[in-house]
Parts: structure tokens; sequence; C-alpha cells
């Protein structure tokens, strides 16, 4: 499961200047970004062996936002991006991993975007992207040219999810056990690749990511509340994709090498509601490991 996706536009500078656009310039997309965008979406990767589906619509909102369903939250926009996958596992986070590269390609051009996984009706936009019933069709972005100034409601939003707040070191990354937070220090060369984790979007911004550091492999999980519904939880392995995509794309500008795998948990002592879903191999490592098949 070793992938060489050198993509110079996930880079850390974008990670960092990006910001979630609600409101638009009430322009269309120019024929040559579409373009562009969709070309790039076309030669992107991920390292599970999953094929991503991207899919492109242009159609416009009332003034409410909502003729094809994004129930108010978006103002302005007239083109659109969704992702889907086949129900297959870690489908979800390959979603979530190649989309997020996109999105950052998005960045790099001036585009503007915001993930929406709950805030849009996911059977009107179904139909209009053409997507198999059979298909997990998780998010949509609206992707165009950012208004010059935030709507109100965006303003408030912003506030009431704490965009601009990540939870600290202390309580996402552990070393040998899930009691024994893990440092900078203790990450060493990937101590960049696990800040840039931190720094991904999700939902509500919950960051559902846990990472486990035991020996020299750093194992990544899913959490989520005991009472969370079935889409939720979906949701939140998407945004577990995205965060190995920051971490993923940030250890190969380091020159850092290895491979994704699923490996045995026997000797891992996992809290409740929390998830396995891989772990990232470094190349030095030469330690005797048990793995799973995919």
């Amino acid at each position: 499961m070793e992938v060489k996706n050198e993509n110079k536009y996930s880079s850390t500078r974008n990670y960092k200047k990006r910001n979630s656009v609600r409101s638009y310039e009430e322009r269309k997309l120019s024929t040559q970004d579409k373009e562009k965008l969709m070309a790039y979406a076309d030669s992107l990767t991920n390292p599970f062996g999953v094929k991503v589906n991207f899919h492109i619509i242009d159609k416009d909102l009332d003034a409410k936002g909502e003729k094809l369903g994004t129930y108010g939250v978006i103002k302005g926009a007239t083109t659109f991006l969704g992702v889907s996958v086949e129900n297959t596992e870690l489908g979800l986070e390959a979603a979530g991993y190649e989309f997020e590269n996109l999105i950052l390609y998005a960045t790099n051009m001036g585009l503007g975007t915001v993930w929406l996984a709950a805030t849009f009706s996911r059977d009107n936009f179904m139909s209009a992207m053409d997507i198999k019933e059979s298909d997990l069709f998780p998010a949509i972005s609206p992707v165009g040219y950012p208004a010059s100034k935030r709507s109100l409601r965006e303003s408030v939003m912003r506030k009431t999810m704490k965009s601009d707040q990540r939870k600290p070191w202390k309580d996402i990354f552990f070393k040998d056990n899930f009691l024994t937070p893990l440092t900078e220090q203790d990450a060493n060369e990937y101590a960049a690749s696990l800040e840039m984790l931190r720094l991904a979007p999700s939902a509500t911004n919950a960051q559902p990511w846990r990472v486990l550091k035991k020996g020299e492999v750093y194992h990544f999980y899913e959490t989520h509340k005991a009472n969370a519904k079935p889409e939720e939880k979906l949701i939140k392995k998407v945004d577990v994709g995205i965060g190995l995509s920051h971490f993923h794309q940030t250890t190969l500008e380091n020159g850092l090498s290895g491979k994704f795998e699923k490996l045995s948990q026997d000797n891992i002592e996992v809290p409740e509601n929390t998830n396995y879903i891989i772990s990232w191999i470094p190349k030095k490592t030469n330690k005797k490991i048990v793995s799973q098949e995919i």
C-alpha cells in the first residue's frame, strides 16, 4: 500500500492559508478554472487502493441557498464539487483523502471552498450529479470566487463551531498507550506531519482522529460519542481520511518514506467508542510486525 503522490499543492502553506468559505461572488466559475480543477481531480490517487469519483455541476441557488438544498449556509455559489465512492472498506477514508487534496489544489488556484457533510440535501445533489444509489456520497463543496466580506450568518457559524480552534497535542496524540501523551520531541521527524493532521478540518470541528505511537509505528483511530448516529460515524471516517491526507502529504514533502497497512491491535487497549483505521510504518522500521489483509 505504498503510494507516491508527490502533491506540491497539498503543502503546509496551503493547509495554513485555507479557510472555509460560505459567501461567494455571484459569478460562474470560468471554463478555464473548471477544466484545470477537474484535470487535477483525474490525476489524484490514494494510498488505500480505492477508486474515488468526483462530480461537478453548475446550479444556481435561490436567495436562501435552498433551490438545490444547502439550507441557506451557502451564498452566491453556482458551481459544486461532489465526491462518491463504492461502499467498501476504507472507502470513506479514501474519499476524504482525495477530496481534501482537490480542495487544497483549489485553494492554490485562489478559489474558495467549504466541506459540507450534513448541511446539504443529499438526495437532491445525488440526483443532480447522477450518483449511483449503491455508492456512498459523503460530501460536497461549493467552489468559486470568495466574496470580499463574510456574511453575518457565516461569521456566527464560524464562532459557534470554533472553526479557528484545534485540540492540543495531549488530547489526540499518544505514546505506547492511550494514557500517555505524545510530545513533539517524541514524534521527532514526524512532528510536522502530526501538526498538519492536528490542523486538518473536520465536521463541526470535532477532530475525531487519535494517533498512538507504539515503537516506531503510528496507529490511527476514529473516535465518536457513545450516542452517535450511524451517519455521524460515517462522516467521522471521512474526517479521518482528511487528516490522513494532511499527515501523508507532509510526510512526503519532508522526504520520509513508509507505507500504510492494517496491523493487529491485539496488544493495544483501545478506548471505548474508538475504532482502529490503519497504521503508518516508517521505512526504517525493521521490526517484525503482524499485519492484516485489507
